[in-house]
């Protein structure tokens, strides 16, 4: 009896939102409501479109740091996909031209099938760099594992960062909160349907980078500190 009640009330109350709804004064409401659930979800993005702005920079006007962190951008067929190859590519032409002195690639080995780490370190190899100055870091399963194990594990205090243009804000508030000094390095690319998908996951994504420069919590997996590029620092 009493479930038959509350699925009545239920019920009701649908039908009396319903009523409401085809008035002009329920229409506004709606309509206030669906602005600010929409302007709440726009607003860390907006932040960090302001606030991280002035840390962007080119290849070309980017300030020397002793390292750059390439984050991991997915692989095909256990390779870069394109869009890690033009991060690792915008990597390779830091290091030329003297802006770093050392690589640290992170990304995901959560699996035995995948990793991105060897890919990309690979990668670099095979276009001239040096084994060691390129360092791996398996457990870089999201942006702010990648942060902060950047600091914490790695001992990272300054960088730059290497990533495209709708991910590197969020990057650099997250690496920044995490204790680095980062300037980011957009990867230009055309703006394809990857792009924009990458820019609307980008939305909610921002306002857990406002979490977690807040409440800094611990990356997911930790371990012992790792000293291969302390030699750069």
């Amino acid at each position: 009896m009493a479930l038959g009640r509350l699925r009545e009330r239920s019920r009701s109350g649908l039908r009396a939102t319903a009523r409401a709804l085809r008035t002009r004064r329920g229409q506004r409401w709606a309509f206030r409501i669906v602005a600010a659930a929409v302007l709440l979800a726009l607003l860390p993005s907006a932040w960090l479109y302001v606030e991280e702005g002035q840390r962007l920079r080119t290849v070309a006007d980017a300030p020397s740091e002793p390292v750059a962190v390439v984050f991991g951008a997915g692989l095909d067929q256990g390779v870069p996909s394109p869009y890690l190859a033009h991060r690792l590519d915008a990597a390779l032409a830091l290091y030329r031209a003297g802006k770093v002195q050392a690589l640290l690639v992170t990304g995901d080995n959560g699996r035995t099938d995948y990793d991105e780490p060897d890919a990309m370190r690979t990668y670099l190899l095979q276009h001239g760099v040096p084994a060691d100055r390129v360092v791996r870091d398996y457990a870089g399963f999201d942006t702010w594992d990648s942060c902060s194990r950047a600091h914490r594990i790695f001992g990272v205090d300054r960088a730059l960062l290497v990533t495209q243009g709708f991910h590197v804000r969020r990057a650099l508030s997250m690496c920044r909160a995490a204790g680095i000094d980062a300037y980011g390095i957009a990867v230009d690319e055309p703006h394809d349907a990857t792009w924009y998908y990458g820019g609307v996951r980008e939305l909610p994504a921002a306002g857990e980078a406002v979490l977690d420069a807040v409440l800094k919590p611990a990356p997911s997996l930790l371990g012992p500190k790792v000293t291969a590029l302390a030699r750069w620092r």
